[in-house]
């Protein structure tokens, strides 16, 4: 409904109605917490006067699968160019609700479709400072959320057990190359991540969601499933590690409980409990926990930087620290690789330090606002602990050696020269040159106890970052060292929490996609942040397994690969949706390069075998795994991934390239459109023609509908996506096509001349026979008939299958729906009944007997059948699957007897290439003349040859001229009668008058010019009764009809006598085109032809 009225009223719309007076309100209650809402269609205030049109919102660009369950309604198209009618009633819901086929279990969320915020509902989000880094204003504070959780994932162990060894082996030369190209590596990764974060709504699922919303779910489902493992198993790595430090002072002061290892294993569990509590108790929880442990974090950190200024006691350099010293800083600068390390060994070792950029993203359905909070929180939390840990590495490397004994006794005896590491050493009064021969336990190179972030001991434990503790240690050293001892375990302490918090919520969003249905039993949240208790059980269950049983430092690379493929997957997605060009690719944040993101997915995948290489192909290996698993599983999703989108310009890039080439007979394949209307109403005619088509070609299973456009429009657009989902639910690789006209004729030959695009153009034409022609109206046989004739005109190959049993199933398949819909109707009711305690109300109070009334018509139409009926129905029903199961061993006759161009002779061939062919031969017959028959059968056999198609014989037919028996001769007479205008026994006005009134009768001259050809079609149904009564499938040349000439009936008559009483048969005629020239092609080279022939 529509009102037009200027401000002026200087014009009114004849159709307005005054005494509807204001703009209308309209109320929509079907909410899903039956909340009553007024809405406002109009937008009077904007233009002035009231109309269904809407202005811009971005309610409207959510999808149904939202999960608010409700999204915004902008008027169809139709409510708008309709017929305005008068005091019509507007029924454009201003909202409507999910169905329930949305995000819970069914992945169809897209990028747009996440719902607003609503702060009433109590649900704590955090920001990217609180999620990364502190601020002082709350209104930063989910900013700093993001920040804090990444520098505690940096920072972690590393800071306080590896720096320090890294640049003992490496040098600060090469120590610097090694962090650079750390962050190197990360930051391509936070600016890639950044990119794809702002183009469009981010949810939770971190990662996960991140790679599977950009390209697909193949990709995603297979790193996010391995991703939250690493998780899970990197918990069990970092309690160990805090275990290992407790253990360690404890081991100290001789108050082991069992020993070491059980030791290990109690306080690890005992953490674990802990933090699993933290965690079970809410993100707001946890958020203050991380806070805690990054304010210890930073007064360790500041700690270390005041002590490396305070003057060093005889005791702090027999262990090698001796303050700030030139010399030391210059010796320190050459690498001195030992024990077989090299740079690369050394950079993996150090690089699992910098696999924590991804603790805020995560959590991103935590976050207020993720699009601003993880790219500010990530990019700052890289460049904050990258500058931390260059600070504290060139700190200790101009105020540590490499090698001490911590002997004060080892000094330096003048004229004796010193042997080892540190020259420097000795000419600051200690003699290190023990440390040459046997192990020392100070120094630089001498307090990396493990290779692997499992094992975190305290660096202070061997007495390097000890010996740079501040002044408070002159107070109170003995227990300053106890506090700082546990600094590194703090560290561990913090990353794990952030595993375990990470692990479930990726794990959730992974579950709730459905894309491992097994695994849907974690999707569901718990409390107002829809925690995933579930989740947090599986990953502790999961973390005391390998605390208990694992050997971490074998699993260790293994995690830190599963952290490196993620990274490299997020670069790969924000190059591949940049290379596609989707006018949807509009990210927000601008400072990022495709080539760049490229490049650091490459870097990734490099350091994956740099790491270690096993580890990397292990990786691999699952994660091809997983991708095969669900590409083989087809998810149900649409995401609108880049995916999509290089495969939509990939497909036109091709269709293009092929629109330049001319066809060639050697790429001649054929390009089916195939009349079946809906997709299951004729199986049998799709089944064959997808046979023809299958990895060869085209396939268009297409449908006419008849009547009002304004009717059958709705129906046409709701069949588009249902009959296309069918076939691709059921393998079929064919496209389905509909339109809609006054006239099946007409619509026939829309379809005909404008299918297809540039060369994918369908080149053949298929269609079932009509086997009640007899009895149809003459408009529908006429119909039929001129159809053929349309494609002989346009040039298309010609194909009409006949099956005795018929093709048509369209009616047993209506009557099954019936019968379903009535079944659920049932159900519902039933189900209604037993909540209410054998009670209705509500809706079904008010139409319970009319549904009832309902159920019994249905019932009753859907009834069974008469047992004939019955029994054609089942005949039926068993004909139409026959071409989808295996055929048994017999033959395909090929009644080769005109030559159309080959295309009676390659679509059998092409079946004998398919698995459910395989067993059935080829039988070649071909006319022959008396007395030739051997000649004509070594020259089809040649023929054969050079075509390269094999057969298991050749019959030469050489009766066909034979007149038929009189009993099929009367056969045809009989089914020709009621057609036949008998022009002859009438006179010569009342004939005239007769045929004048029935154009389409046949007529005794018409029968005895045809006599013959008519004769000839009754004979060879003579030999295909006696040759293939019992071949798999006949192949017959199908007889043209001349326009004009001959009658539609007589035509009808001459393809119902042919095909009578035999087996599947299918009538074929080519479009007798030779070198894949098209007419005019062939026209245009004669024309040359006989130009250069002028000249010459």
């Amino acid at each position: 409904m529509e009102r037009l009225k200027s401000n002026g009223g200087s014009h009114v719309n004849s159709a307005f109605d005054s005494n509807l007076g204001d703009p209308p309100i309209y109320e929509e209650t079907e909410f899903s917490n039956n909340e009553h809402r007024t809405v406002r269609p109009s937008v009077m205030s904007a233009f002035g006067h009231d109309t269904l049109d809407r202005v811009p919102n971005i309610d409207f660009y959510r999808n149904a699968g939202s999960v608010s369950g409700h999204r915004a309604v902008r008027p169809s198209l139709q409510e708008l160019h309709d017929v305005f009618q008068k005091n019509g009633a507007i029924s454009v819901p201003e909202t409507v609700t999910d169905d329930g086929e949305g995000s819970e279990g069914t992945p169809s969320d897209d990028l747009e479709s996440a719902a607003p915020i609503d702060v009433t509902t109590g649900a704590v989000k955090f920001g990217w400072i609180r999620g990364v880094l502190v601020s002082l204003y709350e209104a930063n504070w989910h900013y700093f959320y993001v920040h804090v959780r990444c520098m505690l994932n940096i920072w972690g162990v590393m800071l306080f057990i590896r720096l320090s060894w890294v640049f003992g082996q490496a040098g600060w030369g090469l120590g610097i190359v090694v962090i650079a190209l750390s962050c190197v590596v990360t930051t391509i990764t936070g600016l890639s991540m950044s990119a794809i974060c702002t183009n469009g709504v981010v949810r939770g699922g971190g990662a996960y969601y991140l790679i599977s919303r950009s390209l697909g779910p193949e990709f995603g489902g297979s790193i996010g499933l391995i991703f939250a493992f690493a998780n899970a198993v990197a918990v069990a790595m970092y309690v160990v590690g805090f275990a290992e430090t407790v253990v360690d002072l404890l081991k100290e002061y001789a108050h082991l409980m069992v020993d070491e290892m059980n030791d290990i294993r109690i306080i690890g569990c005992i953490t674990v409990v802990l933090l699993l509590g933290i965690s079970v108790a809410g993100m707001e929880w946890e958020a203050k926990a991380q806070i805690v442990l990054l304010v210890i974090l930073l007064v360790a950190i500041v700690n270390m930087f005041v002590g490396t200024g305070i003057p060093a006691t005889e005791d702090k350099k027999s262990k090698g620290f001796f303050g700030y010293n030139a010399k030391i800083f210059m010796e320190n600068f050459k690498p001195d690789f030992r024990d077989g390390e090299t740079f690369f060994s050394v950079f993996a070792i150090f690089f699992p330090a910098a696999t924590g950029i991804l603790a805020g993203a995560n959590i991103s359905g935590d976050l207020r606002d993720p699009q601003a909070a993880i790219p500010k929180g990530t990019l700052l939390a890289i460049f904050i602990t990258g500058i931390t840990y260059l600070a504290v590495a060139l700190c200790v490397a101009g105020t540590v050696v490499r090698d001490a004994t911590g002997n004060m006794t080892d000094l330096a005896t003048p004229g004796i020269p010193c042997n080892g590491s540190s020259v420097t050493a000795c000419e600051l009064g200690y003699n290190f040159s023990s440390c040459e021969t046997e192990p020392c336990k100070f120094g630089l190179m001498n307090n990396f106890q493990g290779a692997m972030l499992s094992v975190s001991k305290s660096a202070l434990r061997y007495h390097i970052i000890k010996t740079c503790i501040s002044f408070l240690q002159y107070v109170l050293i003995i227990s300053l060292f106890q506090v700082m001892t546990m600094v590194s375990g703090f560290a561990t302490l913090s990353s794990a929490l952030a595993s375990l918090v990470s692990a479930p919520k990726v794990f959730q969003a992974l579950c709730k996609d459905n894309i491992y249905k097994a695994l849907h039993f974690f999707a569901k949240g718990h409390g107002k942040n829809n925690e995933p208790i579930r989740g947090y059980v599986l990953t502790f269950l999961i973390s005391v397994a390998f605390i208990l049983i694992g050997d971490l430092n074998t699993i260790a690379p293994i995690i830190s690969n599963f952290f490196l493929a993620s990274y490299a997957l997020i670069n790969f997605s924000c190059f591949h949706a940049s290379y596609a060009k989707s006018p949807g690719w509009r990210p927000a944040y601008k400072y990022y390069n495709m080539w760049l993101s490229l490049l650091g997915a490459l870097l990734c995948c490099v350091v994956m075998f740099v790491i270690n290489w096993w580890a990397a192909l292990l990786t691999y290996g699952i994660e091809i795994l997983l991708y095969i698993y669900v590409t083989v599983k087809k998810p149900d999703v649409n995401w609108g991934s880049s995916t999509q989108a290089v495969t939509f310009v990939s497909a036109v890039s091709n269709a293009l390239s092929l629109s330049g080439v001319e066809d060639h007979v050697k790429n001649f394949r054929p390009q089916i459109l195939v009349l079946t209307g809906s997709v299951r109403a004729r199986p049998a005619l799709l089944d064959l023609a997808h046979s023809f088509s299958k990895n060869y070609g085209l396939c268009l299973s297409c449908e006419v509908l008849v009547g009002p456009r304004s009717e059958i429009m709705p129906e046409m657009n709701n069949g588009m996506e249902r009959n296309q989902q069918w076939l691709h639910k059921n393998k079929r690789k064919a496209f389905y096509a509909a339109v809609a006209c006054d006239n099946f004729r007409e619509g026939a030959e829309t379809l005909l001349q404008a299918s297809g695009l540039g060369r994918m153009k369908p080149n053949t034409f298929m269609i079932g026979f009509k086997r009640n022609w007899r009895t149809a109206e003459t408009d529908a046989v006429q119909s039929y008939v001129g159809l053929l004739h349309d494609a002989f005109d346009f040039e298309y190959g010609t194909l009409v299958l006949r099956m005795n049993q018929g093709l048509d199933v369209s009616h047993l398949i209506e009557e099954e729906e019936e019968m379903l819909k009535a079944a659920k109707e049932q159900q519902a009711l039933d189900n209604e009944m037993m909540s209410n305690g054998g009670k209705t109300k509500g809706l079904f109070r008010k139409s319970r007997h009319s549904s009832q009334q309902v159920l019994t018509t249905r019932v009753s139409v859907c009834g069974p059948p008469p047992p004939q009926v019955a029994k054609m129905n089942e005949k039926l029903v068993e004909a139409s699957g026959q071409f989808k199961k295996k055929q048994p061993k017999g033959t395909i006759d090929v009644w080769w007897l005109f030559d159309d161009g080959g295309l009676t002779l390659l679509l059998p061939y092409i079946l004998t290439t398919r698995k459910k062919w395989k067993d059935c031969k080829l039988r070649i017959f071909i006319a022959g003349q008396p007395g030739r028959t051997e000649i004509d059968k070594q020259e089809m056999r040649s023929l054969l040859q050079k075509f390269r198609i094999k057969c298991s014989d050749i019959i030469v037919v050489d009766d066909i001229h034979i007149k038929p028996r009189n009993d099929n001769i009367k056969k045809l007479e009989d089914m020709i009668e009621p057609f036949r205008l008998h022009e002859g026994t009438k006179g010569r006005d009342q004939a005239a008058g007769i045929q004048k009134e029935y154009p389409w009768k046949i007529t005794d001259a018409e029968l005895s010019s045809f006599e013959e050809k008519t004769h000839l079609q009754v004979r060879l149904n003579e030999l295909l009764q006696e040759h293939s009564k019992s071949a798999n499938l006949i192949v017959l040349s199908l007889p043209i009809a001349r326009k004009g000439t001959i009658s539609d009936f007589l035509y009808m008559a001459w393809l119902d006598i042919l095909t009578k009483d035999l087996p599947p048969t299918m009538l074929v005629r080519g479009n007798h085109k030779s070198g894949g020239k098209t007419r005019e092609k062939q026209a245009s080279l004669k024309t040359r032809e006989a130009g250069h022939s002028r000249k010459l």
